[in-house]
This record gives structure tokens, sequence and C-alpha cells, in this order.
């Protein structure tokens, strides 16, 4: 019972810092119908979501390796911009000094071997017509031990995310770490912000916080998982079997890139919504209570609030407007790192999602950041949308809220234990607030 107090107490302060901008702000609006948050008007929004949607050909740059042909293809579940169950494969293994090491891959019969990058693609775009003897299809060595699945992440309400104070988010890390003796500490990566060069910014996008921005993240997800060069990301994973001139994301007649109307697409998307009749029973909000009190908040935080319209994020490259600026939003998450008993071993590749230039140019910067001690931690998974998902964790290997839940070992050892102990209906009333998400 001694840990309850400590959480307890964590939960009643985050909420006072919490409460004391959130009395300043606006609630963030919510909902799946495909309309803008405000940050551009519904036509543009949809002339954003058609790029967002369109399946990428041969022609516009596709692969060589890719997992697949469109944004929405990994975030659909229920609409454009949501989560889905589509994973990646990552890979890797522990060098001789005990470090994580990147796989090296033969392709092309061992002609070229793909390194600097965790990510293994499932697709290639050739043999085809035009190149019939070649085949460069990625298979996991066996060298390459440790292996995991990750699934694709809901990118709805990101735009408040990314509008969130970078001290916003350290001083939160802080506070858990005091309030719980240590026993709860969330991590911080500051991070390249690939558009603002030799700038740096807190992590909060995808499961190993790699991306501080969603126009870096729309430039990594466009080379990673399409194979789609782009002004952030120029340079091909190989040029085998390549036919098209780089970058393949080249500026329309709006001056906008692809990777600018994702992003712009992103940030006026509403916040997932919640189950309005489910949230309001009596048992979903007994529930709610207990998933506070036994400490599940410490991590799923309710709410978070914006900065200011205004100011000036991601390097000075981006000016927060009206419609993100001062906003109350409740992810149930801190988009920190923790180590919950579930990680998987795979340290974040730094060339492979910033880039061969970005990663010389930032090196030094790069090695002060404590990556290593990251390898078994995983950004909290926001529970805004949970309902929707029919898998769970980072990798989907979690099929019931409760398996998610008695999974949470680590930093998260005492909150399972808590759940544990509960009676059978106090457990069944968290899992209904849950459901009400």
């Amino acid at each position: 019972m001694r840990f309850l107090i400590p959480l307890a107490v964590l939960s009643f302060i985050l909420s006072l810092i919490l409460a004391s901008s959130a009395s300043r702000s606006t609630e963030a609006p919510t909902g799946f119908d495909n309309k803008s948050n405000g940050v551009a008007d519904d036509t543009t929004h949809q002339a954003d979501q058609t790029k967002f949607e369109e399946v990428e050909q041969l022609s516009d740059g596709l692969g060589p390796l890719y997992n697949a042909q469109s944004c929405r293809e990994c975030h659909q579940n229920p609409v454009s911009g949501a989560s889905s169950q589509v994973t990646e494969l990552r890979v890797g293994h522990q060098g001789p000094e005990g470090h994580f090491r990147t796989p090296e891959i033969p392709i092309a019969h061992g002609a070229e071997v793909i390194s600097g990058r965790s990510l293994v693609n499932d697709r290639a775009i050739c043999p085809n017509a035009a190149f019939p003897d070649k085949e460069i299809q990625e298979r996991v060595p066996e060298t390459e031990t440790i292996r995991t699945f990750r699934l694709s992440l809901n990118l709805l309400g990101d735009g408040f995310v990314e509008a969130v104070a970078d001290q916003t988010l350290i001083d939160l890390a802080q506070q858990q770490c005091k309030s719980s003796h240590r026993r709860i500490c969330g991590q911080i990566l500051q991070v390249p912000i690939v558009e603002a060069p030799g700038q740096m910014g807190v992590g909060r996008f995808g499961w190993k916080d790699q991306q501080a921005s969603l126009l870096s993240f729309a430039g990594d997800a466009y080379l990673n998982e399409m194979g789609i060069t782009n002004r952030l990301q120029p340079d091909e994973v190989t040029k085998l079997c390549n036919t098209v001139s780089e970058p393949n994301d080249t500026p329309g007649p709006d001056g906008l890139s692809d990777i600018d109307h994702f992003a712009r697409f992103i940030r006026a998307t509403k916040a997932p919504a919640r189950d309005s009749q489910l949230a309001s029973s009596a048992v979903a909000k007994k529930g709610y209570g207990l998933f506070d009190k036994i400490g599940c908040a410490a991590c799923h935080v309710e709410t978070l609030t914006t900065a200011a319209a205004g100011t000036k994020i991601n390097g000075g490259t981006f000016t927060i407007p009206a419609a993100l600026g001062s906003i109350t939003f409740h992810p149930y998450g801190d988009f920190l790192m923790h180590d919950v008993g579930t990680g998987d071993g795979i340290l974040q590749a730094t060339r492979e999602h910033y880039g061969h230039k970005v990663f010389q140019m930032m090196s030094g910067y790069l090695s002060k950041q404590d990556f290593e001690s990251s390898r078994n931690k995983i950004r909290t998974a926001p529970l805004w949308g949970v309902r929707l998902r029919p898998r769970l964790m980072h990798d989907g290997a979690s099929l019931t809220l409760r398996d998610a839940i008695q999974r949470h070992h680590g930093e998260a050892s005492h909150v399972s234990q808590q759940f544990d102990k509960l009676k059978r209906e106090d457990q069944e009333a968290i899992i209904e607030f849950l459901k009400s998400l």
C-alpha cells in the first residue's frame, strides 16, 4: 500500500499543473467525420485527405523497397488517419560489446547489402517487365536474432500533440520521476527536426519517439514505408530497379509537396471521439476512478494542453495557428518512453529516420542522447480510440484489454499487481472505462 500514496500524489500534482493551463484553454474538437479541426477549411482538408489516400505507382517513384502504396493503407480504421492492424517488421542483433546493431541484409543475390536501418520492407518492385532478372526482396538473415512487429499508429489528433510545448513534456517526465520516487520515469529524447537543420526537439511521434514534428514524420514514412524520396529524405534505400529521378516527391502547382499535404492533413484532424453513451454510464465512471486510483494515469495522462497560438515550434519552421493554440485534449498518454516489460530490444536507427545528411551533420548531438537505454522502452500508447483496436500494445500481441493490462511489468509492475488485487467487478469496471475511450 505504500506505493499507492506516491501515485495518488503524482496524479493530483499533474492534475493541478494541467488544470491551471486547461482553465484558459478550449477543448479540442473530436469526431470521426473527416472534417477539419479548423487548421484548414474543409475543402482544403478533403484535398489533403485525397493526397493522403492516393495510391502510389512505379511512375511516382514507389519503392524499390516498400511496405505500402498509400498512407491510408496503414492508417484507416475507422477513417483515414486513424490506426490499423498493419504491422511492420524490425530486426537487428546484439554486437559483441552488448550494444544493438542494425542488420546487414543482402539483396540481388548479394550484389548489394542494405544497412543502417532496422526496418525490413515486405515488398519490392522487381522482378518486373523492365527488370526480369533483378530480385531485390529483403529477407531476414539468421544472424538477426532480435525481431519484432510494430503496429501502425493512430494519427488523428496528432496536430494537438505536436503543439504541446517541449517544456510541458520535460516537466511531466521530471514530475513523474520525483513523485514516484523514481519508480516511474518517462524518458525524454531530443531528436533532429529534419526540416530545421541543426535544430532538436522533444520526440513524440513513433513507437520510439523518433520524430518531433509531423513534417519530419511524414518525410520518414514516405521514404521508409513507400520508398518515395522527398526533400527531407532524398536518398533511396537502394537504386536497383529504380527509374524515377530524385526526389520523387516534388512541389505541385500550389508549391506544396506531398509531405506538406500529409502534415497539414494530420494537423487538421480531430481528436478521436469517445463512446458518449458508454462514457456516461455508472460502471465506466466507476472504472475511471479506479483507473486513476491504481496508478494507470501516471503514464496514461488524461489531459494535456497545447502552447499558445503564435508560438513558433519545430525549430521555428511552424507557427501554432489559432485552431491548435491553447487547446485542451485528452489522449490518455504522456508521449514519453517507458520500460513496461514489453520492449523489443530494437534501438532506433538514426540514419534511417533522419537521412544521411542530417545524421552526419548532427552525429555529435545525437551521441549525447541516451538512445542505448531506450532499447527496451516504448512510447506510452495513447488510449484515445483504444476501443477501436482489436490488437493491442506495440506489437499487437495482446488481444484483449485484460491481456494488455496484465502484460504491463517493469515500471508498471505495481499498477498491474494492484489491478490483479481488485475484485472482479472492479476490474470489469476499468475495462468498461477503457471501452469508452
